[in-house]
This record gives C-alpha cells, sequence and structure tokens, in this order.
C-alpha cells in the first residue's frame, strides 16, 4: 500500500512518501480455513537517493519487497544500484529519462531473479523526479514492474504542472479530483458505456477538481501540500475501516535547478529516548 508523491512545480520538484509497509501472512490451515493476517512496519525508507546523482530522486509505492524466501526492500536494494550506475556511466550526470529506464532495467532483473513467474499481486512502482542540465523546469516519469517498465512522463511539457500520487490514493483523489477513483468504472458498469463515452465523462468530472494554480505555487507551497496530502490519509484512516497502509513518519525532498536534491525532512535512526 503505502501514499508516494512527486510534485512538479515551476520552482522544484518535490518527492514525498509515508513510512508504512504492509505485510500479509497466511496462518497455517485449521479444519481447512487459512487466515490472512495484516502486519504493519513503520519505518520503511521510500523515498530514494543515489550519490553522484545530485539532481534526481524517486519515491515507491504499492509492492513492498520483492522475493518470496529472503523479502527485499527497494531501498534495499539503492547500494547496488548505485555500484551499478558508478561502473557504467563513472560520476557522469544522467538526465531524469535516463536514470529511469535505468532504475527500470535494474528492478526489472531483480523482479525476473526473485519473484514467482505466475506472480497476480501489486506491482512495484517508482515517480521519478529531477532536472536535467540545463533545463528550466524539472520532470517526473512513472515506472510500473512488472507491468509497465517504459517510463513514462508525467505533466509532460515546460508549461505544464502539477501533482502526480500513487498507493493507496483514495482520499488524496477525493481532495483534489472531487470524487472517488472508482466513480468512473462503476458508472461505466452501471450504464454500458463505450470507452468513448468514459473518456468524455472523465473530461466532464474535470469541473470538481480542486481549483489549485499549481503554475502559481512557490516551492513551500508544493512541499506543504505534499506534506497535507499525506497526513490527511494518516489521519482519516485511524477511524476507516480497512487496510491502514499509509502511516509512520513522512519523508519530504525538493530538488531544484540550482541546489539538486535537499531532505527537507527525513527520519532518522535513534535509540531510546529518555
Amino acid at each position: 500500500m503505502s501514499l508516494g508523491i512527486a510534485f512538479k512545480g515551476p520552482e522544484g520538484i518535490v518527492l514525498a512518501a509515508d513510512s508504512r509497509v504492509t505485510l500479509n501472512v497466511e496462518t497455517p490451515p485449521i479444519e481447512g480455513k487459512i487466515r490472512v493476517i495484516s502486519s504493519a512496519f513503520d519505518n520503511a525508507t521510500k523515498l530514494l537517493k543515489v550519490n553522484k546523482q545530485n539532481h534526481i530522486g524517486a519515491v515507491t509505492y504499492g509492492l513492498g519487497a520483492l522475493g518470496q524466501s529472503e523479502p527485499r526492500t527497494a531501498h534495499s536494494f539503492i547500494p547496488e544500484f548505485e555500484a551499478a550506475l558508478l561502473t557504467k556511466y563513472n560520476e557522469r550526470r544522467l538526465s531524469v529519462e535516463e536514470y529511469s529506464k535505468e532504475l527500470s532495467d535494474f528492478f526489472m532483473t531483480q523482479w525476473n531473479q526473485t519473484m514467482p513467474k505466475d506472480y497476480m499481486g501489486e506491482p512495484m512502482i517508482f515517480l521519478v523526479g529531477g532536472y536535467d542540465e540545463k533545463s528550466i523546469y524539472g520532470r517526473i516519469f512513472q515506472i510500473v514492474i512488472p507491468t509497465k517498465p517504459q517510463p513514462t512522463e508525467k505533466n509532460a511539457g515546460q508549461g505544464e504542472f502539477g501533482v502526480t500520487w500513487g498507493g493507496q490514493l483514495e482520499i488524496v483523489t477525493r481532495l483534489l479530483s472531487g470524487y472517488d477513483p472508482n466513480l468512473s468504472n462503476i458508472i461505466q458498469n452501471e450504464l454500458n458505456l463505450s470507452v468513448e463515452q468514459r473518456t468524455k465523462l472523465e473530461e466532464k468530472l474535470k469541473i470538481f477538481a480542486l481549483p489549485i494554480p499549481f503554475q502559481f505555487l512557490p516551492l513551500q507551497d508544493c512541499v506543504d501540500l505534499s506534506i497535507f496530502l499525506i497526513k490527511t490519509t494518516i489521519e482519516l484512516q485511524k477511524w476507516s475501516i480497512g487496510i491502514r497502509g499509509v502511516g509512520g513518519e513522512i519523508d519530504v525532498a525538493t530538488i531544484t535547478r540550482t541546489d539538486g536534491f535537499n531532505y527537507i525532512q527525513r527520519k532518522e535512526i535513534k535509540g531510546d529516548q529518555l
């Protein structure tokens, strides 16, 4: 589950993610019945940074770990990915698209080596954000492992700004879009709409979107909104029935043309507090 946000603003990129990983474990059969028990761990790192690539970062959501016998989080693979980039490119600055392709290829390899061929669960998804050299505005790409490994650019274009989010996204979608993300599916099924009719419906529904002038937001406002969306999801899940898949501390970083990657808030490993 979890919740990841990549915000393309006019002054920079904001990457934000919660820290919760939810694992579902099946108990041994008792009288022919198997129970599924959910456990949550609140110290996962989903905001990813590679040394020597100081104008690019990523957040991950969806599947929390790769592998069955020895599951590993995306964050645990970063030192190996970093070493692979250094071997191939030395310290050359990659474009955001180049980096996204390398990240995709790396995790597709890990997926093919560790995941079962008949896997039917959720994918592991990455939002990669950063700045190309000499570029005025940042870029954001989405990678879906293993189903859509080719990086897809979000809010593409020099003057296109906005928020990309994923994971347990119902609350954020209702806040920003003005309706539940399942609404289009329900209406299409109930009224037997064609693909063309559904597309027209979704265009009409855009009138309910929260009127935020993304093209004018200062970087601080982009940071504040990203934190607000994750924090609101965490708080509302406390009172709702269902999987509380978003929680723990919120990690946030900005990426700008001049200063590169900068942690705004980041959980730390600490000992016992008196």
